[in-house]
This record gives structure tokens, C-alpha cells and sequence, in this order.
């Protein structure tokens, strides 16, 4: 067979094209397209590391800004619950004044009452011990006769009712 007696001289050939071949392919992307693909993944990289720092950045404002928010919040509630303890305290004493005010208006009322019921209660017991007095008296002179003072007879029906 012819071919495989050229075979000795032809695979060196070939061998060698081989090799220049490879070699050229290798030392195009070796040193051409290698470190392309490297600066490309590195840019990526640095890319990619920049974008995080900038989300860990963003994470830690937005941690900040929500501490102060909640931080302001809680003033804000603070304050309100002040706010509104203060009103209370303003309308109970408002309304402990209203009602202060009410019962005085309602003291005097009832000591003006009780002063009159007095007033009353004393003139009727001196209507009733004069009536009982004059009674007495009258009694005392159809009975027996006997003609009484009218002031003896309102000392004793005093002494009687009194004593």
C-alpha cells in the first residue's frame, strides 16, 4: 500500500503543520483573546463587587433612616400620650371647678333651705306655744275658774314641751 509507505515522510509534514497550527491558535488566543475574556471577567467582577458594596450601602442608609423614623415615631407617640394626659388633667379639673362650683351653688341652697326650715320650725313652735299657752290659759279659767297670766301660762307650756 503506497499510502502507508508514505506515511513516514508525510506525518512528519503533517506533524509539523500540526504544530504550527496549534501553536498559532494558541499563542492568537493566549495572547489575544485571553486577556480580553480576563479583563471582561474582572470588569465583571469589580462590577459586580461595586453593585454589592452599593446595596450594602443602601441596606445600612435604609437601616438608619428606619431608626430614625421609628426613633421619631416613638417621639411622636410620646407626645401624643403627653398631649393627651394633659387634656385630661386640664377637663378634670375644668370639670372638678364645674362641679365645685355646682355643689357651693347647691350648699348655699341647702343652708338657705335649712335656714328657712329653721326660721319656719322656730315660728311655728312659737305659733304652737302661743296657741298652747292661750288653750292652756282658757282651759285653765273655764275648768277652775281661776284667771292665769298669759306669761305664767307660756313659761309652763315652754317647761312642758321643752323639758
Amino acid at each position: 500500500m503506497p499510502q502507508i509507505s508514505q506515511l513516514g515522510e508525510v506525518l512528519l509534514s503533517q506533524l509539523f503543520w500540526l504544530a504550527i497550527a496549534l501553536g498559532f491558535i494558541f499563542f492568537v488566543i493566549a495572547r489575544g483573546m485571553v486577556p480580553k475574556i480576563q479583563a471582561t471577567v474582572e470588569a465583571r467582577e469589580q462590577k459586580i463587587a461595586g453593585d454589592l458594596a452599593q446595596a450594602q450601602a443602601a441596606r445600612v442608609a435604609a437601616d438608619e433612616t428606619e431608626a430614625t423614623w421609628r426613633a421619631r415615631m416613638d417621639a411622636a407617640r410620646a407626645d401624643a400620650a403627653r398631649l393627651a394626659q394633659e387634656a385630661k388633667q386640664k377637663s378634670a379639673a375644668d370639670t372638678e371647678k364645674k362641679v365645685k362650683a355646682a355643689a357651693d351653688k347647691l350648699n348655699l341652697k341647702i343652708e338657705s333651705s335649712a335656714a328657712q326650715i329653721r326660721e319656719s320650725l322656730a315660728a311655728a313652735r312659737s305659733e304652737i306655744e302661743n296657741a298652747a299657752a292661750e288653750a292652756t290659759r282658757e282651759i285653765v279659767q273655764r275648768l277652775t275658774g281661776i284667771k292665769v297670766d298669759s306669761k305664767e301660762a307660756a313659761a309652763a307650756v315652754k317647761a312642758e314641751m321643752h323639758g
